[in-house]
């Protein structure tokens, strides 16, 4: 904890804070903070101090410290910091996870994990201590030492898998990322959807894909997400017009053709059910924060004093 602490005192600007360690951030609140929408890739997000909780679909996971949010399928999801306070902030250490380090930890284990026989939930909350608060420790420290990245970086990160498989949920992490679990054939089809969310998709193909009944795939995809496929499909559609009126300025009719629906009044309203606010004001809003936000961070780059020559 004291490791996270000292290296986000030393940051300018705001949370999360991005590291010399590709696809690893560190975040800090100093308060509760509102729900964030966001879309999550294979991960693991360690609370060192405070606590958070996340919604997929209709789960709802809190992780405090000492414990892990692990996903291991890309999903929508809305979370939010619970605890936290500026004499003791809420610290988390995310980064993604490599599943093609994973799998080859897993054909290097004696006696692989037992798996269940069908898809299951693609998330899960585990303890982070003994040996894998070690591995992130040591993570947060080769902050210091960039140039150690390349050489110890995969090494701690094969260690991560190893204690991954071999921990009490070993099973539930290899049904999510071996290519050989039951859940591989739903995570194919989902990754279908992903690239093909603009269009109007089919259940039926999608079950195909998975070489499954469009009944046992519509329950496996339920279990795996928290969510039907076409709830699925809608948040990713709604997350993706947020960032198209957001960063490229798109107003709501060209978000709402581009992701695609064809009905803006029908957009807007799914899109006030999800963010609690119509997309217009919403997306004037986050621009606004934006624009704060950096102003706020280019004072304070002009008050830093020059380090001596």
């Amino acid at each position: 904890m004291q490791a996270l602490l000292d290296y986000t005192d030393r940051q300018s600007g705001e949370s999360p804070y991005l590291t010399s360690i590709d696809r690893m951030v560190i975040m800090r609140s100093d308060q509760p903070k509102p729900p964030s929408h966001l879309i999550f890739q294979p991960s693991m997000c360690i609370v060192a101090q405070g606590a958070k909780w996340a919604t997929f679909g209709t789960d709802s996971l809190e992780y405090r410290a000492g414990q892990a949010l692990v996903i291991g399928v890309e999903t929508p999801s809305t979370g939010r910091v619970v605890e936290a306070s500026p004499g003791k902030p809420c610290l988390v250490l995310a980064f993604e996870l490599d599943l093609a380090v994973m799998r080859s930890v897993a054909e290097e284990l004696g006696r692989p994990p037992r798996m269940a026989g069908e898809a299951g939930r693609g998330v899960l909350v585990t303890d982070f201590q003994g040996a894998l608060a070690d591995c992130a420790l040591r993570l947060v420290r080769l902050l210091d030492t960039p140039t150690a990245i390349p050489t110890l970086y995969p090494v701690v990160m094969r260690e991560i898998c190893y204690w991954l498989l071999a921990g009490p949920h070993g099973g539930d992490i290899a049904r999510l990322t071996l290519a050989n679990s039951p859940s591989q054939p739903v995570i194919r089809a989902l990754h279908s959807l992903r690239e093909r969310f603009r269009e109007t998709v089919r259940i039926d193909d999608l079950a195909a894909i998975a070489r499954l009944s469009v009944s046992a795939f519509h329950r496996q995809f339920k279990a795996l997400t928290a969510m039907t496929p076409l709830q699925y499909q809608k948040q990713l559609r709604l997350l993706e017009a947020r960032r198209l009126m957001i960063t490229h300025a798109a107003n709501v009719e060209t978000a709402a053709y581009q992701v695609g629906y064809e009905s803006p009044s029908q957009f807007s309203r799914e899109y006030g059910r999800m963010f609690g606010i119509p997309p217009k004001r919403d997306a004037m809003a986050m621009q606004a924060a934006i624009a704060e936000e950096r102003a706020t961070a280019t004072v304070a780059a002009r008050r830093t004093p020059a380090p001596p020559r």
